[in-house]
């Protein structure tokens, strides 16, 4: 038996941290007498980051006097209260080790069940003022854990904490927490988590991406309980010597580059949408590296990128104006998570300007298998001379059976002829697609401006299309996702300021800048925040389940992806230094 010990609440405020303000709930303060407990809140309690804290899943953070001493010795600190940790209930006795998922406790006058293990974010280290403490609590093994309110009613400091009820499996708040963070993600302890009705559905989800993960050679691959299930593994590791076979024009912006490997070995297949990076230039230290898809027939002796010529790019300069027939580049396996999928039902692909060229492979694809899929084709661009590809994909869909196409021009040239060589005048936006009448079963493979797809993914939530039938890839830096910090102006990515460093090279691939190393900074994140490079992140220590920062160490390039880092568990390499060149696709 265990007893309430401090009830702490406490509501969302600013805080300053690392010159920018944070919006956060983690401040909690005891308070005497009753509290009323409901089913999303104690009364006088908030969060602030309501996508990662709160809800009814997690309405009551728990955590023990016992971690309290255990966190004073470790740290060498004497000055914890209750509340210390962000929770709201300080509790005697409730150990993550003997506490189990689906457990049901009486305090007070109200009925709690647990529901899923602490899942710590930044703003922890922001309260305790040790930036690394997310990732303690898990290596450790205390995070404390979560209730759900099942019965409202009012409880204080001093109530007794009386089990009601044992969860079935009988698995742990320590034991699910390992589950996920920590290497070893056996298949039965898998299975018996998602026997738990009480489990949460962020843990759920983890889970089933941890049990459909691929395996190799017998032991799952990195973490995709924490990301999703990453992409196949590349067919090989760093860069491959490939010629220049052809070079074509395919617009008025648009080159395409055959690409063949220089050792006559044959290239992996890729799979339609997938990307690799090609790394330009006569020596690695001087090298521009970027991601392109791959935009012709997958499984063919040579790879096709296709690049759209930009103002002020350096790559893309380099390819149309100094880049030679027979000119040798560096080339990674192809890699990418933004792939067609197998089944039978109906595709639509749609894509505006140089976002055609993963959807282009993926049309590539169904018209070598001779598909019988119901296939939308849907584009948009400026004009004709802007529209790449226009041939080949009316041959594509020629060979298909069940096609259907719709090419928008946001402003046709006088050549341009309305019903041939487009079909309608306009942007290809939500109200075009209303008009349509799309299958709201298919799946949905997006990519263009980031506006374009945002605006489509929520027209085609309106319009009733489920969540995981839409797949996107943006292409150039994508915004930053930093939950609870507020908005600022930001300026370009940039050299950081300070000295140069010395260290590996490190390529923001999407942003098109490449930065020596410096010991000064902490991590990859730190260092791209330095250069304000867009990333996206939650925990900024990678034990998160929003964490997603694009960050991966070697010598080779991924779009986000989760990896093995060194340590205890599998994190994400936002919390990693560089031990070689880099290359982040940001």
């Amino acid at each position: 038996m265990g007893r309430l010990l401090s009830v702490n609440v406490g509501l969302p405020r600013d805080t300053t941290w690392q010159g920018r303000t944070v919006y956060t709930g983690i401040w909690k303060t005891p308070v005497k007498g009753p509290r009323t407990v409901r089913r999303l809140n104690i009364e006088g309690d908030g969060q602030g980051d309501l996508a990662g804290h709160g809800g009814e899943h997690r309405a009551v953070l728990v955590y023990q006097t016992d971690s309290y001493r255990y966190w004073q010795n470790q740290l060498g600190r004497s000055d914890f209260a209750c509340g210390q940790f962000g929770e709201n209930f300080t509790v005697d006795g409730l150990s993550d080790a003997e506490v189990c998922i689906g457990d049901r406790y009486r305090i007070g006058q109200a009925l709690f069940e647990v529901t899923q293990p602490r899942v710590t974010c930044y703003r922890l280290g922001i309260r305790m003022n040790v930036p690394d403490m997310p990732a303690l609590l898990v290596k450790h093994g205390r995070p404390g854990f979560y209730l759900r309110v099942l019965e409202e009613g009012a409880v204080e400091a001093g109530d007794e904490i009386v089990l009601v009820v044992a969860g079935p499996e009988r698995m742990s708040v320590s034991e699910i927490d390992a589950l996920l963070y920590m290497p070893g993600h056996r298949r039965d302890r898998l299975q018996s988590a998602l026997r738990i009705p009480a489990l949460s559905a962020g843990w759920r989800q983890s889970f089933e991406a941890l049990l459909k993960q691929e395996r190799k050679d017998g032991a799952l691959t990195g973490n995709a309980g924490l990301t999703g299930a990453p992409g196949p593994a590349p067919a090989w590791q760093g860069f491959r010597s490939f010629r220049v076979s052809g070079k074509v024009r395919e617009s008025s912006n648009v080159t395409s580059l055959m690409l063949e490997p220089t050792d006559g070995q044959p290239i992996t297949a890729a799979l339609p949408g997938q990307f690799v990076v090609l790394r330009l230039g006569a020596t690695p230290a001087l090298a521009l590296m970027r991601s392109y898809s791959l935009s012709g027939e997958p499984g063919s002796s040579f790879f096709r990128v296709s690049v759209k010529r930009e103002a002020h790019g350096a790559a893309s300069s380099y390819i149309n104006d100094e880049l030679r027939v027979g000119d040798t580049v560096q080339v990674s396996a192809a890699r990418g998570g933004f792939t067609l999928q197998p089944g039978h039902t109906p595709v639509v692909l749609l894509s505006a300007g140089i976002g055609v060229t993963p959807v282009l492979a993926m049309l590539h694809a169904l018209a070598a298998e001779e598909s019988r899929r119901e296939i939308w084709w849907l584009y948009g661009a400026r004009n004709g001379s802007e529209h790449p590809f226009a041939g080949e994909t009316r041959e594509l869909l020629g060979a298909l059976p069940r096609h259907h196409s719709q090419i928008c021009y946001s402003a046709p040239s006088p050549e341009d002829r309305l019903h041939v060589d487009f079909d309608a005048r306009g942007h290809l936006d939500v109200r075009a697609i209303e008009q349509l009448n799309l299958p709201r079963d298919a799946d949905f493979y997006i990519c263009g401006p980031t506006s374009f797809m945002s605006d489509l993914c929520a027209g085609l939530a309106s319009l009733g299309v489920a969540g995981d039938r839409i797949h996107t890839e943006i292409f150039g830096a994508g915004p930053s996702m930093t939950p609870g910090i507020a908005a600022s102006p930001r300026q370009p990515p940039h050299v950081p300021a300070g000295p140069a460093g010395s260290g590996p090279m490190v390529s923001f691939a999407r942003s098109g800048l490449n930065v020596r190393w410096a010991s000064s900074f902490q991590s990859l994140l730190e260092l791209a925040e330095a250069c304000d490079v867009p990333v996206r992140w939650s925990c900024r220590t990678g034990v998160c389940h929003n964490c997603e920062t694009g960050l991966v160490a070697g010598n080779v390039s991924y779009r986000p992806e989760p990896i093995d880092a060194p340590g205890d568990g599998n994190l994400l390499i936002c919390c990693s230094r560089p031990e070689g060149d880099v290359v982040i696709d940001l």
